[in-house]
């Protein structure tokens, strides 16, 4: 390479590494300045893209955790709640137990104060935690944790949807249940009244024997039919396996099977209902007389006329008016209603206040019951009632059992407790599955960030032995421009020589 004052190669060699030295050594201080080792798109392209969906990871597990960690102290809030309602059903138990006694003397309608009040008592803390019928909670609760690939794992469901979930009063069967005194016997039809308890008797002798007992009753706040019916045995059933059959499908009602003081059978409980006997098939050992019937004598009750055979009287239209101490309803009825139409337009309005209509045991006619007083008035003449104005609303008779309502209350505050138990169930494990899920999304966050760490995050030890080699080649580069600028005047020697 020839020497010349026009180009100074070295020099040029000197200046081009100097600028590459500063420039990695900026790169390097900015490094150890940040804590990271990309800074910008350029320092690792490839190695940015995979960090970045590391962070965004991280993010959506952080908020899901704060999610998660919500959902457990949401569950906790309704798991209190439903310890509440556990130690108030012990409580109506109690109550239950002491007013079916024959042996109490006391004033059962004292304890059923005090019963009915627990009962509104459930519903309201039932509707605080979410946990009524249609409630806030009472749905399929879905918690997004996230670190998933689909959106379904990345939910923690937690089921507390439908009737069997919901703990208010009504959902738990207990809403038409009462402890006060009631009962009612099969009256009317032939042969001449049946005692249970004869000795030695037994019913329905033959295997192919059965008397089916047809009830108008209300479930889940609407009227329904229901056939009950007693399958007869080679040799006859007795007075227990009767009672243990009918009892075995109606206890669900709120609907007690017993015997009474003269032998026949009865039914009670609050839930209104009505009910006829059909002994056709029952042989020569029926149960109950054919075509008796009965009305719950144990609510407080007032029958319509029988006037309901495909619409009101010359189709004339009656406002009906319920009033008891909740409020009140009004229920238009414009003539041209069937029997059943006219009953579910009834309890569409009165259901609210406790209120409920059933068919009567003839199926003509409407029975309109409740487990507190009411009045009920009418406009029209010829419609469901045969006078204008306020109707007579018969209170519970005191002849009928005096523990029905309490035996049948007993059933239905069992039944009751293990449908919360299933609920406190579904939410302790919950509260588990929760909690699992904030584990593993704890741990999914520390091994991402330890990803994106060794993607992103600068390694000081590295960094710093790089800034001293940057920081000796920027020295030498600038002693070595130095001399490459000191040779170009060497020459002018020569030419002093010249």
């Amino acid at each position: 390479m020839s020497i010349s004052f026009q180009t100074n190669y070295a020099a040029l060699v000197a200046e081009n590494n100097l600028t590459m030295n500063n420039v990695s050594q900026t790169s390097t201080i900015e490094s150890l300045t940040s804590g990271y080792r990309i800074n910008n798109s350029g320092d690792d392209p490839a190695g940015l893209a995979v960090a970045n969906e590391f962070r965004d990871r991280i993010s959506q597990l952080t908020q899901g955790v704060i999610n998660a960690n919500s959902g457990v102290s949401t569950l906790q809030i309704i798991d209190g709640g439903l310890n509440n309602i556990s130690t108030m059903l012990d409580r109506l138990q109690t109550l239950a137990t002491e007013s079916a006694s024959t042996t109490f003397s006391g004033n059962r309608e004292n304890i059923n104060v005090e019963y009915q009040q627990l009962l509104g008592e459930i519903t309201r803390q039932a509707t605080n935690i979410g946990l009524n019928s249609g409630g806030t909670y009472n749905v399929n609760n879905e918690v997004f944790v996230g670190g998933a690939a689909t959106n379904t794992n990345a939910e923690v469901g937690i089921d507390l949807s439908g009737v069997q979930n919901a703990v208010d009063a009504t959902s738990l069967g207990l809403a038409n249940t009462s402890v006060v005194g009631g009962g009612s016997e099969l009256t009317g039809g032939t042969p001449n009244a049946i005692r249970l308890d004869a000795p030695g008797a037994t019913f329905l002798k033959a295997g192919t024997d059965s008397e089916v007992f047809n009830f108008n009753l209300i479930e889940n706040g609407a009227e329904t039919t229901q056939q009950v019916t007693v399958q007869g045995a080679t040799g006859g059933v007795t007075e227990a396996d009767v009672l243990s059959q009918l009892n075995g499908q109606l206890n669900q009602y709120g609907i007690n099977a017993q015997v009474g003081p003269d032998g026949q059978i009865q039914f009670a409980g609050s839930t209104p209902f009505t009910v006829s006997a059909d002994a056709t098939a029952a042989g020569a050992a029926p149960i109950a007389t054919d075509g008796s019937t009965a009305t719950n004598l144990g609510t407080y009750n007032v029958q319509g006329a029988d006037l309901y055979v495909g619409g009101l009287a010359e189709g004339t239209a009656e406002n009906l008016t319920f009033q008891n101490g909740q409020a009140t309803a009004t229920v238009a009825l414009t003539g041209t209603e069937t029997l059943g139409g006219a009953i579910a337009a009834i309890n569409a309005k009165t259901a609210a206040l406790g209120i409920y209509a059933v068919a009567d045991a003839a199926g003509t006619g409407i029975s309109f019951q409740s487990a507190n007083n009411f009045t009920v008035s009418t406009d029209t003449a010829a419609g469901v009632f045969t006078n204008a104005g306020a109707q007579t609303v018969a209170a519970p008779s005191t002849t009928a059992s005096t523990t029905g309502n309490a035996l049948a209350a007993v059933t239905a505050i069992a039944s009751a407790l293990t449908q919360l138990g299933n609920t406190q169930s579904s939410v302790g494990a919950g509260e588990n599955k929760l909690q699992y899920a904030i584990d593993l999304a704890n741990s999914q966050i520390t091994n991402f960030s330890s990803s994106e760490s060794d993607l992103r995050d600068a390694d000081v030890a590295t960094e710093a032995a790089n800034l001293s080699k940057e920081q000796v080649l920027e020295q030498s580069s600038v002693a070595a421009m130095a001399q490459a600028n000191s040779t170009p005047q060497a020459l002018l020697k020569l030419l002093q020589n010249a």
